[in-house]
């Protein structure tokens, strides 16, 4: 199979983040025990989803990871042209959920094991495929979490995130929380008996915004667009009626750190707003949606170095969006960003990937191949 079928197959499963993914990690399973590669199934504590990890090579020597999830964003937009867990090919672009954000670098990946299981490597290259990227980075830590049983603890990890094959140091890290205020319900014409939750909110919603005012004095680091730590607001709902006193109000909100900054720190000062209404007989629940922690590699970093090679760029110093390479930095291994597609096209309708990107990334990954058969 070349890496548009590889491509198609991929593309075929609606692997959607928070569900089920047997029917993917199995076919992927089979591919690569077909090819000789050693795999392994790493069910969740789920229980009906499932990490990947192979290795192509010894695996008591260390190598390098190529890291990506298996899981893609819903694609339920009207504005596809066709549909989308269906590859449409128009010349050199390919459309579908998930072919650039990210089985286009999957497709690539497993394409280059055939060489790879042919170049009898000297130091492995493992394959790290997880679940549940989209909804906070789920799948991720329990495959790390079992890498050293699995293989010598590794030189280096490539995240195949989309960007335009131009390696990347770094990423902000991010903490996302769910607030919920629960008051006392009654008619609107005697709000002295009930708990307006709506009103309690108010508190917690203006402690973010003046939080992330605050966040645009400092500390700043050049790299990042903004150069600084974010937070926002995203998602706020509560009552029922107009006349009816609200019971509840809910607040989602995330924050975005720059390397050095924990994202979860940040939003403590909307959590100790919001807690601070129980003295008044509110009810607050917080309830922590996602976190990662921000990747920071330094430009003399060897892997750095290597990226600089396989592509023929020096690697960029940051990007916008987040990924799991900061949980790899986090657990000790050097990370990196290097993948085909542009961010920019991922989560939209009619995403699509490029062949020529498809070809860039699986050469480079057959580069890396003979680089570790030396």
């Amino acid at each position: 199979m070349d890496v548009l079928d590889i491509l198609d197959r991929l593309v075929a499963f609606p692997s959607v983040a928070g569900q089920p993914n047997a029917d993917i990690a199995g076919w992927i399973e089979a591919y690569l025990a077909e090819r000789g590669a050693q795999v392994a199934l790493l069910p969740g504590p789920e229980g009906d989803r499932f990490n990947l990890f192979a290795t192509i090579g010894p695996a008591d020597v260390p190598g390098y990871i190529l890291s990506g999830h298996m899981d893609v964003v819903p694609a339920a937009e009207p504005q596809w042209s066709s549909p989308p867990f269906a590859l449409r090919r128009e010349g050199e672009h390919f459309y579908g959920r998930g072919t650039t954000d990210m089985k286009g670098f999957l497709a690539a990946a497993l394409a280059a094991v055939p060489h790879l299981t042919g170049l009898r490597l000297a130091r492995p290259i493992h394959l790290a495929f997880s679940y549940d990227e989209e909804v906070g980075c789920r799948g991720a830590p329990h495959l790390i979490a079992r890498l050293s049983e699995l293989c010598a603890k590794p030189l280096g990890v490539i995240v195949g995130e989309p960007s335009g094959m131009r390696a990347v140091r770094g990423h902000k890290g991010k903490a996302a929380a769910r607030v919920i205020i629960h008051g006392r319900s009654g008619h609107s014409s005697r709000p002295d008996l009930g708990l307006n939750a709506i009103h309690a909110m108010a508190g917690a919603l203006s402690a973010a915004v003046s939080e992330a005012e605050w966040l645009t004095h400092g500390p700043f680091n050049p790299a990042f667009e903004p150069p600084y730590s974010s937070l926002q607001a995203g998602v706020i709902a509560g009552g029922q009626s107009v006349n009816i006193i609200p019971t509840t109000c809910t607040l989602d909100l995330e924050a975005r750190a720059i390397p050095g900054v924990d994202p979860a720190s940040l939003l403590a000062p909307v959590r100790a707003r919001a807690e601070a209404c129980e003295a008044n007989g509110f009810r607050i629940d917080w309830r922590p949606l996602s976190a990662y922690p921000a990747l920071s590699l330094p430009q003399d970093a060897a892997l750095a170095a290597l990226l600089r090679e396989l592509t023929g760029e020096a690697p960029l110093a940051a990007v916008s969006y987040g990924t799991e390479a900061g949980l790899y930095q986090a657990a000790g291994f050097d990370a990196i960003i290097c993948g085909p597609g542009d961010i920019d096209r991922a989560h939209k309708p009619n995403e699509y990937i490029l062949g020529s990107e498809l070809t860039a990334c699986q050469r480079m990954i057959e580069a890396l191949g003979a680089r570790c058969s030396a």
